[in-house]
């Protein structure tokens, strides 16, 4: 199996500052894009991720950034052949590192203070793919023309049985000042099927542009530059940042 793997992650018109982050290949994208082809075994491994930070003078992006690049280090290490029960464990094993060292830092450092992370990603292991999400980034599949969102905004609009539209408020994400920070992991690997598009995005894309939208913009082979810039267009209130996983 080949992925092709474009990642875009902009400031957008409002904000001064990026504090979003994507993660391909063991790049992290801040404030441009890459692209990839990876060429997949039975023993590789993969990971795209995108990371939504908040909190602090430079919290934010100090968040996103350190739960990225330890993700990337921690994921490159998992011993080989664990069981999905195995993999699962050793991932939430991970976030409740993560959410100390950040809790820590915040607690630590003034301008640290309450700063927190979303994160969201498709991982290849054990030749199994995942996908996970901690917050309200989301993941998508586009699948016959068809995208539909996988994961599931944790905010206090779905908390409560609202719409799953974007709200500014959001009930789980790591560090922020949560204890018990939870991640969503499911064993996607049926769903990864040949001419399928995966869509990693922070709410800077969803904010500003409908699923509606989106999906006609991947039909016509956008880009994660082109869905970045639509956004920004259409007023990019906020950080703008896109990682497109298609399956070849």
């Amino acid at each position: 199996m080949t992925l092709n793997i474009l990642a875009a992650s902009y400031v957008g018109c409002v904000r001064q500052k990026n504090e979003d982050m994507v993660l391909a290949c063991h790049t992290c994208v801040r404030d441009g894009s890459f692209a990839d082809t990876v060429d997949l075994s039975d023993t590789d491994r993969c990971l795209t991720a995108l990371a939504d930070g908040m909190g602090g003078h430079l919290g934010g992006e100090v968040a996103s950034s350190d739960v990225l690049h330890n993700l990337d280090y921690f994921f490159g290490d998992i011993p080989k052949g664990l069981s999905v029960s195995d993999y699962n464990e050793a991932i939430f094993e991970w976030l409740n590192s993560i959410n100390h060292m950040i809790d820590s830092k915040g607690h630590s450092e003034p301008c640290y203070h309450n700063m927190g992370t979303t994160l969201v990603a498709l991982a290849y292991y054990n030749s199994r793919f995942y996908w996970m999400n901690c917050g309200d980034s989301r993941i998508y599949r586009l699948h016959d023309g068809r995208l539909r969102q996988l994961s599931t905004d944790h905010s206090l609009t779905n908390l409560v049985g609202g719409s799953n539209e974007h709200t500014n408020y959001i009930t789980n994400c790591i560090g922020g000042g949560c204890k018990t920070s939870y991640i969503d992991m499911v064993d996607c690997t049926e769903q990864v099927l040949p001419g399928d598009v995966f869509l990693l995005c922070s709410d800077g894309l969803t904010c500003m542009l409908n699923d509606e939208e989106i999906e006609q913009l991947l039909n016509e082979n956008a880009d994660a530059n082109d869905l970045c810039q639509k956004a920004i267009e259409a007023g990019g209130y906020d950080n703008v940042s896109v990682c497109i996983i298609k399956i070849v």
